[in-house]
């Protein structure tokens, strides 16, 4: 397959469908950077070791280098989300299908940012492209279940790991700083808490920049008429394209997410903040490293959670944790559906 961007350019003049393609898959990763990016700085922010617009720039910056990076060194996430469902041999319909799996994760995500709730991308995406391969054909035939295993893996290894290593990396933190000045230790963890939502930034960027360069890939091999991508090498060009648009996604800011995570889920001090972080962080490596797409705001808020268990369970607001968990979990269906319907739409539109 010619993955020249010359070729790609011309391709996308001369095909219609494979530009409302790309035009729809730049635009999920910019309401990624829009809406997900922010629980990477909420900690930071809210415990006012930068300035929301200081963590938003820096935020960008190092998702751009997460997705430029990690993609270059191991890119096994985006190949399982390349090969996790099968669109048929047709590929025009195949292309035509992966827009409207595109087109319900814009919907559904837009619509959940306005009312202030992290959505999941992750999950959009597996659920939009499930849904949008079981309406090619008229079945759960098309989904790799060897692939689509991983989800299940990532989204236990999101919540539990992400809440374990919260709480660990909090009570040793607690007990290695307990006859400590709080005066001298709060302005280590200032710095130390800016260095974690780098971090945390940058492995936002490895994890969710690959989701969505697997899904941009498969575009192009459509549009070359393969159906699928085993063995072509991404090319440096489409990883800088989405890690530049997610960044320019990120530097937008959503600051109604930012006041979900780091203000109303738990009441954070300097150094939880940079346990949330730093655990998150280590969380996302690991997965990332094992090719296991997990959600970052899984991996993120159950990290707050775990560090705020650490002094007591009654500081966490599960109000908002229910609010959070209400939306990821009608994730699949409404996301599946939506972009079932819309694929049926567009292929007998097409």
């Amino acid at each position: 397959m010619d993955v020249s961007l010359s070729y790609f350019l011309q391709s996308m003049s001369s095909n219609p469908v494979l530009l409302i393609t790309v035009a729809l898959t730049l635009g999920v990763i910019f309401v990624n950077g829009w809406t997900d990016a922010p629980n990477a700085i909420a900690t930071c922010i809210t415990t006012r070791c930068l300035s929301a617009q200081a963590a938003i720039m820096t935020s960008a910056v190092f998702n751009f280098l997460g997705v430029l990076i990690m993609t270059h060194i191991n890119a096994s996430v985006a190949s399982t989300i390349s090969n996790m469902v099968d669109f048929g041999g047709n590929t025009q319909e195949a292309l035509i299908a992966l827009c409207a799996a595109l087109f319900s994760i814009v919907v559904y995500s837009v619509t959940a940012s306005f009312f202030g709730i992290p959505t999941s991308e992750s999950h959009s995406l597996i659920a939009g492209l499930s849904g949008a391969a079981i309406a090619i054909h008229n079945g759960i035939g098309g989904i790799n279940m060897g692939e689509w295993v991983k989800v299940l893996y990532g989204l236990v290894l999101s919540l539990l790991l992400g809440f374990l290593s919260g709480w660990i990396i909090c009570k040793l933190v607690t007990v290695v700083c307990y006859n400590m000045n709080r005066r001298r230790t709060d302005r280590f963890f200032r710095g130390a808490q800016i260095f974690g939502a780098a971090a945390m930034s940058f492995m936002h960027g490895a994890q969710d920049g690959q989701k969505f360069i697997g899904v941009l890939f498969l575009g192009m091999a459509f549009c070359n008429g393969q159906t699928s991508v085993s063995g072509v090498v991404i090319p440096v060009w489409l990883m800088l394209l989405c890690s530049v648009v997610m960044g320019v996604g990120t530097s937008v800011g959503g600051e109604k997410i930012i006041k979900s995570v780091g203000m109303d889920m738990v009441k954070l001090e300097k150094y939880q903040g940079f346990s949330a972080d730093l655990s998150a962080a280590a969380c996302l490596l690991l997965s990332s490293i094992f090719g296991i797409p997990v959600s970052t705001t899984h991996t993120k808020t159950s990290a707050i959670m775990g560090v705020g268990a650490v002094k007591r369970l009654s500081a966490i607001n599960f109000g908002v944790v229910k609010d959070m968990m209400l939306t990821w979990v009608f994730t699949f269906p409404g996301c599946g559906l939506i972009s079932y319907v819309m694929a049926k739409l567009f292929m007998a539109l097409f």
